[in-house]
């Protein structure tokens, strides 16, 4: 089996050395409560495996996690213009916000860098413009213990930016520009991009780039047997049913699950109704993220499993919260945990993460996370 190593200036170093892997990843189906759920596959391929060296990194967890097959993110990146304001603007007004802050984001990013902040080998695969904002993402990616290498720079077009209106109660509004993140994709991404989506263990994707390319993503991660959860969070046009049949695991919020299904998600039983039409819409597999309620997912054929909150003293900033979550989980259940303690480590996650202000700089360690469920 091949082998990389994450370098301290994080880029990736193939050894040629081939060895043996010890033990398969999962099996297709796994037991929780006498139902049956998806995991990664454990089919026999070259995988490419990180070391991860970062400040964050717990060395016990990365030598736990050595030989296992990266988690592989492809998705957006941006800069986040955080204003802290006491409500939003009506139509026609001005309102003056208490302060302002640039900080790396994208749902993307985020995602990859929660994955490397727990431990876990962690791959980002995505685009950023030749600016100053796109040295702070990376920046940021590399701090968190992600290999950057199949970050493109776009000539001619900007870093994708945010926007993100915090309120004092912790809640906000996002407005979003692509700029790199939608612009200057190639028609085919390239083998080498490829063969890592293939050679994954997960493969995490969000609606914050074309369709397009997480069409090209999911359907690459399908032909080789890897497990792909959609987000999906980002642009509000119609989910193509070719990217909904090659994904796995689709997670929205319950905003997003009623925009996407056409259907009304005010309480439990409308999300249930919701959930079930997304599996006639061809996914099997609902992670439902449900706010202050919690977490449910949805799987055809068996009960819900839900998940509540794990509460904050005080909520500081929900930005990023989401994207914890889902990063988290697919970090359990590629660490083989039963279902219902990856949804238990995936809250957790979400509940350190809305303690802090900005999404990336929310993020927690592993030892963190440990200790809040040790705690509770």
């Amino acid at each position: 089996m091949k082998t990389f190593t994450l370098s301290p200036a994080n880029h990736c170093y193939l050894k040629t050395q081939i060895s043996p892997r010890t033990k398969p990843l999962n099996t297709n189906l796994f037991q929780s409560s006498g139902h049956q759920y998806q995991k990664p596959s454990n089919k026999t391929r070259s995988i490419p495996f990180l070391t991860v060296q970062s400040a964050e990194s717990s060395k016990s967890a990365v030598v736990e996690n050595l030989n296992k097959p990266p988690l592989v993110v492809v998705g957006s990146a941006n800069f986040d213009l955080f204003v802290e304001i006491d409500r939003p603007p009506k139509i026609g007004e001005t309102v003056s916000a208490k302060t302002g802050q640039t900080l790396a984001g994208g749902k993307g990013a985020n995602q990859a860098v929660c994955s490397g902040k727990l431990s876990y080998p962690t791959y980002f695969v995505g685009q950023v413009g030749e600016d100053a904002y796109g040295n702070l993402i990376l920046d940021a990616l590399k701090n968190g213990g992600v290999c950057v290498d199949n970050v493109r720079n776009v000539h001619g077009v900007p870093t994708g930016h945010a926007v993100v209106m915090l309120q004092s109660d912790g809640q906000n509004s996002i407005i979003i520009v692509g700029g790199a993140n939608m612009s200057g994709w190639p028609e085919r991404l390239s083998d080498e991009d490829l063969k890592i989506v293939k050679n994954a263990g997960i493969v995490l994707l969000q609606r914050e780039i074309p369709d397009s390319v997480n069409i090209q993503v999911a359907k690459a991660a399908k032909s080789a047997g890897v497990m792909v959860i959609l987000d999906a969070g980002g642009m509000d046009a119609p989910l193509p049913e070719e990217l909904l049949n090659a994904v796995d695991m689709f997670s929205p919020n319950e905003t997003e699950l009623g925009r996407i299904t056409g259907m009304p998600t005010e309480g439990y039983e409308q999300i249930s109704q919701a959930a079930l039409k997304c599996h006639k819409m061809g996914v099997k597999q609902v992670l439902v993220k449900l706010g202050s309620k919690g977490s449910a997912l949805f799987v055809e054929g068996n009960n819900p499993i839900n998940q509540p909150i794990i509460p904050a003293p005080r909520v500081v900033d929900t930005t990023g919260a989401g994207d914890t979550f889902t990063a988290a989980f697919a970090v359990a259940l590629m660490e083989g945990k039963p279902i219902k303690d990856c949804m238990r480590f995936a809250a957790a996650a979400a509940s350190l993460c809305i303690r802090v202000k900005g999404a990336i700089p929310g993020m927690p360690d592993r030892s963190s996370v440990v200790d809040l469920l040790h705690s509770i």
